[in-house]
């Protein structure tokens, strides 16, 4: 069967962007750009969790889903509530879904489910990756759309395996500074952030307004290099800032 042409097009114009990167954020900006291409709102890329990962935050390489969402979610241990999770990595191929087919066969625990409505999570495709050292690693677009056709998640299992196939070259190959060390206070505030606590709650435990520990969560996203909370945590995690 032939492919339709607005398939073709799209297929080139994603895979010139991705072979264009020469930075591991810009190949997740081509991903976003998929994302985008093929209906979707949002794009992670996330490590394999392993037997005592309890929290998807510390496992998030990049993700554009919202941070209340993330924190909920993990604040409600719901990584390890997920039956999911543990089947994605199974397989080689890309999986999709839809809520209500979700809902409709009682797989996710209803809370789960009750989450991902909120935040308009109504369709996921997700691809399983391996590195060439062993590192297995999930890539998700998630959003508000129409079911996948077979033809669409073809396509996205070849956009993904380009896109890792570049992003992990760059990651085993490219030389990471190293970051200026975190202060003891936005040391602190990192534990207690990757804990799913939010600013006010910090500044209560802590006895400082949540302005204040904005700004140190703001200052070690600087020094990181990271572009969010949720990367900031994770980053912190890899690099043995935090437990």
């Amino acid at each position: 069967m032939a492919v339709p042409s607005a398939a073709v097009e799209r297929q080139v114009a994603l895979s010139s962007a991705i072979a264009a990167a020469a930075t591991r954020s810009e190949v997740l900006t081509a991903m976003e750009d998929a994302a985008e291409a093929f209906g979707f709102a949002h794009v992670t890329l996330m490590a394999k969790p392993g037997d005592d990962d309890e929290y998807m935050s510390r496992l998030i390489i990049q993700t554009t889903l919202p941070e209340d969402f993330v924190r909920q979610f993990d604040r409600n241990r719901f990584l390890v509530a997920c039956p999911v999770m543990p089947t994605l990595f199974d397989t080689m191929l890309p999986q999709a879904w839809t809520l209500g087919g979700l809902e409709r066969d009682g797989i996710v625990p209803a809370p789960i489910t009750r989450l991902m409505r909120r935040f308009s999570l109504f369709t996921t495709v997700v691809m399983p990756l391996h590195s060439f050292d062993g590192a297995r690693f999930l890539l998700r677009f998630d959003g508000k759309r129409p079911s996948l056709r077979q033809s669409e998640i073809n396509e996205f299992a070849v956009i993904s395996l380009h896109a890792f196939e570049v992003f992990d070259r760059i990651r085993r190959t490219e030389e990471i500074a190293i970051p200026r060390p975190l202060s003891m206070r936005e040391l602190e505030v990192v534990r207690w952030t990757a804990q799913g606590k939010t600013s006010v709650e910090i500044g209560r435990i802590l006895s400082l307004s949540d302005h204040t520990i904005n700004a140190h969560l703001t200052n070690a996203i600087k020094k990181l290099d990271c572009v969010n909370r949720t990367q900031l945590v994770a980053k912190a995690i890899r690099l043995g800032l935090i437990p």
